[in-house]
Formats: structure tokens, C-alpha cells, sequence
């Protein structure tokens, strides 16, 4: 019907398919008019030029809109299918003329996924549907270098940065937050209710991530221990949070980890937050890129990021 009008209609008087998508739904000039704007007489008269070039009736009216004869409700179908690829159209135009196709390389570390990972990237998705997302877990290290040799375009990284790569690099805050004690709940400690000093962890084997795997943050903690008087005692390394909560849920040792993993691990683990001298142990993640040489894929990204308390204020559960 529509691909078929006469050259007045032809491609589409993009306008003539809106007069008419209202006056079907109001079922009232009227009403219709008052939605669009405009004057009723001129639209009645547009709309009765449209059924005179078409050769066919499509509102079947007495002194008012009575209903929508069987070629309107094929028009009204076929009006709102055009009207919808035209908007499609241009959107996609659009979006390929600031860059915003193609696809996007993101790293995360895996504490993220836990929480803070699925809302960022249901954000990104819903705004930018026809960019494809590359997801991919790995170490804040690995991210780096793959930032570095061009082999991913951002990623979200614990803080801080090694001082030379950090320069190269820009940064976008995305969570702050501390880390607390993660106790296999057989141990005495976890039995105590409320928080634990760092100090009373001095004497209990550690799980850690291995320190090349992410220098800033492994310093950040042995800082932490030594401003308590001790120096953790490692007897095991893991690199995903998800394996060193396994181990601690063995009663292979103690480890540092923010809340939200704990909360959401599902394990025989028991949480404790830090006090006394060492303490706060500060745990942020950023989301990063090369500096200088940010796509408009990447831009969008970061400019979409939500931190926690903007989830809790959209109404998006995330433990924080």
C-alpha cells in the first residue's frame, strides 16, 4: 500500500503516515489534531486526498471516526513499519557518522564480574545496540599490555597503576570502595561477631594474587600489613577472585577481598571488615584507555559507565 501511492505519497511523505497513525489512534480528528499540532481542517483534507490518490477508503466515518476499514488497518500497519525503518535509518546513519558500529575490545578483572560488570555493560547495550562487545576476563597486567599492543580498546582495572604505564593511559573512576577479611567459617576468628583488626590476621597463611599480576594493588596491601607490624605470610596465589574464595572456603588461609565478592561467592565463607592500624585497605577499579586515542566506541562506553550509587539510583541492584 504505502510503496504503491501516487508521486505526492511516494517515499514517503513521512509526514502524511504520522496525520494519519494519529487520527487511527485517537479515532478523532480532533484528538488527532491537537496531538500533532496543527488545525483540524487541514488535516481532515490531507487525510482525504491520501484515500482519494490511493483509490480506497480507509476510515469509515459519519459525523465522526467511526473505525478503520480493512485497507486502513493494512495502511495503519504498513505506515507504522515505515515510520519505524525511517527512524532506524536515521539513527544508524548517524551513529555510523560519529563511529559508533563495529565492535568495542573490553578486559575486566574478575572481581567485577560479581557485580559492577553486568549493569555497566546492560547499560552500554541498551544505548548502543549495534556495537559488538568483546568481553574478555583478565589480570589488570594482562590489560595493560593488551592496551599496549593494541589488542584491546579499554579495559577495568584495579587501582593504582604502575607509575610509567599510568601516564600513557586515561582513567575513568568507575567503584571505591575497602577490602575486608575472607575467613573459612571454621575458623575462630570468623566465630567473633563485627570487625577484625589486620593485625589479628599476622599469624594466619595468606591468599593472594601473584604481584606481577597486579603491582599496584599487591603494594597497596603489603602496606596495609606492614602499618599493622606484619608481612602477610603467603601460602598460596590465585589469580581469579573466584578461586582464591574457593581456598579460603578449603581452610588453606585468610584473604582480602571487597565486599560484594564475598556477598555474592555463595561459599562457606565468612566476611569481616578490617579495623585498627592498616586500615582502610582501599579497593578501586577504573575503567581505562589508551590516552589520546579514545574511539567514539570507547567514549561511549566510559561517558555510559555507571558507578554503584548511580545504580541505586536508577533502581539497579548492585552490592557495594
Amino acid at each position: 500500500v504505502c510503496l504503491g501511492m501516487c508521486d505526492r505519497y511516494q517515499v514517503a511523505d513521512l509526514r502524511v503516515f504520522r496525520q494519519f497513525i494519529a487520527v487511527a489512534e485517537e479515532m478523532s480528528f480532533r484528538r488527532a489534531a491537537a496531538r500533532l499540532h496543527m488545525a483540524q481542517p487541514p488535516l481532515t483534507a490531507t487525510i482525504k486526498q491520501l484515500e482519494q490518490e490511493l483509490g480506497a477508503v480507509l476510515i469509515e466515518r459519519s459525523n465522526r471516526v467511526v473505525a478503520l476499514t480493512a485497507a486502513g488497518q493494512v495502511f495503519l500497519q504498513e505506515a507504522r513499519r515505515t515510520l519505524n525503518q525511517a527512524e532506524r535509518t536515521l539513527r544508524l546513519t548517524r551513529r555510523a557518522a560519529q563511529g559508533l558500529t563495529g565492535s568495542l575490545r573490553v578486559g575486566f578483572v574478575g572481581s567485577c564480574a560479581w557485580g559492577i560488570l553486568p549493569p555497566l555493560v546492560a547499560s552500554f547495550r541498551h544505548a548502543h545496540p549495534e556495537v559488538d562487545l568483546e568481553l574478555k576476563e583478565a589480570t589488570t597486567a594482562q590489560q595493560l599490555l593488551a592496551l599496549h599492543n593494541d589488542e584491546m580498546d579499554v579495559g577495568i582495572v584495579a587501582l593504582p597503576l604502575a607509575q610509567p604505564m599510568e601516564s600513557d593511559l586515561t582513567q575513568w573512576p568507575l567503584y571505591a570502595g575497602e577490602f575486608g577479611a575472607v575467613l573459612a567459617a571454621t575458623s575462630p576468628l570468623a566465630k567473633q561477631s563485627g570487625p577484625v583488626a589486620l593485625a589479628e590476621l599476622a599469624e594466619q597463611p595468606w591468599i593472594l594474587f601473584p604481584q606481577q599480576e597486579g603491582p599496584g594493588l599487591y603494594q597497596v596491601i603489603c602496606e596495609a600489613c606492614a602499618q599493622a607490624g606484619f608481612r602477610p605470610r603467603v601460602a598460596q596465589t590465585a589469580v581469579q577472585m573466584s578461586t582464591i574464595m574457593g581456598l579460603v572456603a578449603a581452610q588453606l588461609g585468610v584473604a582480602l577481598v571487597p565486599d560484594f565478592v564475598a556477598r555474592a561467592s555463595g561459599l562457606a565463607v565468612a566476611y569481616r571488615p578490617l579495623m585498627g592500624p592498616g586500615t582502610p585497605v582501599p579497593y578501586r577499579l577504573a575503567l581505562v584507555h589508551a590516552a589520546g586515542h579514545a574511539s567514539p566506541n570507547v567514549q561511549a562506553f566510559c561517558s555510559s559507565a555507571l558507578t554503584p550509587r548511580d545504580m541505586a539510583s536508577k533502581g539497579i541492584e548492585v552490592p557495594v
